[in-house]
């Protein structure tokens, strides 16, 4: 199976009523009862604000794969991913691709498993809770229903859909990942068994098909084992589980090429898994996959004459929802002072013939204007970006 030339039909089966990251729970739904005529769909439960976490059952085949998404409220790529594969597969009905697929396994979707952060766009549950730490005591409404979905199911495969911070780089490479993934460890070793040799198998496939669209941009997100997380226990209790990490692509300022990646990531795992091919990768071909590394910043100003010498300086933003859950706020801080020759940033200004004025405190909110000549590049006022 060709991704690219999948993705060249990108548009026709993209699902258009999500078009940005911030979308609610109501807008999800709409979606799921114009499709409830063509999948099985059924209630999973409740999050603790009453909202409904609804299941989805596509294809007959024996090996059972479950995909989840959106524990994070504020990670809405997966989720997005997730319609555009039912479109898809609605789209694609009858072709070999979906014949083969839908005849081999049959899925099970959990989109949006916290609605309460979605709501928000927090990455927490109405509890505060992080739904992802919560596996052993399932003290939270939303884990209750992750767990039961998973018990009955009890799935060969598992798909756990997440957003990692647009800061992790990949190793070697001056770009940010646009997508990471792991096969979770079950245990402190970090062992392996047969189920997370399959994971790994099939992660290494993925790789293999998206790399051409992705060079220098897929990376291995670390593997230390989480006794509170979900992955690591699905894992542990015989799910072969694949991570898919959506990350940034500079540019893509709406995550929504990113957002293809993630739905061409799926898409090729479960062509691996519903052929059987992942059988014939290879665990070295997982190993090869670059280390995730924090080698960004948002913004980075180099070689600019400050306390007496030429340094460079790297800022961040810390994004915070506001208050109807519709957007973000960005609040600057100074991350680093020094040589940052090795780092990379989403904007990079060469101020070898700039001046700053006001100041520059490391880890405090940035507080100072950038000019060149009579013009001023960038502003900041206690944290706020005033102009660029």
């Amino acid at each position: 199976m060709k991704i690219d030339k999948i993705l060249e039909s990108y548009d026709s089966f993209r699902e258009s009523g999500l078009e940005d990251r911030f979308f609610k729970h109501q807008d999800l739904m709409r979606i799921l009862d114009r499709h409830s005529g063509d999948f099985n769909t059924e209630l999973a439960g409740h999050s603790l604000e009453g909202r409904e976490i609804r299941l989805l059952t596509v294809g007959t085949g024996p090996c059972k794969v479950f995909l989840w998404s959106q524990m994070h409220g504020d990670e809405t790529t997966g989720t997005m991913a997730l319609m555009d594969l039912l479109n898809f597969l609605k789209h694609q009905a009858g072709s070999p691709i979906s014949t083969l697929l839908l005849s081999a396994c049959t899925l099970y979707l959990l989109p949006m498993v916290n609605p309460d952060g979605a709501e928000r766009f927090s990455r927490r549950n109405a509890q505060q809770i992080d739904i992802n730490r919560d596996y052993l005591r399932a003290a939270s409404a939303e884990a209750k229903v992750l767990k039961a979905m998973h018990e009955k199911i009890k799935p060969s495969f598992g798909f756990n859909l997440h957003d990692q911070s647009n800061l992790w780089g990949v190793k070697n490479s001056t770009y940010p990942a646009a997508l990471s993934f792991l096969a979770p460890a079950f245990d402190e070793p970090g062992s392996l068994n047969d189920n997370r040799g399959q994971a790994i198998q099939v992660i290494a496939c993925i790789k293999d098909s998206l790399l051409g669209m992705l060079p220098g941009k897929i990376g291995l997100f670390d593997d230390t084992f989480e006794p509170r997380a979900f992955g690591d226990n699905f894992q542990k209790a015989g799910t072969a589980t694949i991570l898919i990490e959506g990350g940034s692509i500079i540019g893509d300022r709406k995550f929504q090429e990113v957002r293809k990646m993630v739905f061409a990531a799926i898409l090729a795992g479960l062509s691996a898994i519903s052929s059987a091919s992942y059988l014939q990768n290879t665990t070295d071909n997982y190993l090869s996959i670059p280390k995730n590394t924090k080698s960004l910043f948002h913004i980075l100003i180099c070689d600019v004459f400050f306390q007496g010498i030429r340094t460079s300086i790297g800022i961040n933003y810390e994004p915070v929802p506001t208050s109807d859950g519709n957007s973000i706020e960005c609040f600057y801080s100074i991350e680093d002072i020094g040589d940052l020759s090795t780092m990379n940033a989403y904007q990079v200004y060469q101020a070898d013939k700039m001046q700053i004025y006001g100041d520059i405190v490391y880890d405090c909110p940035a507080d100072f204007d950038l000019v060149h000549g009579t013009e001023t590049i960038l502003s900041f006022k206690q944290g706020i970006l005033q102009s660029k």
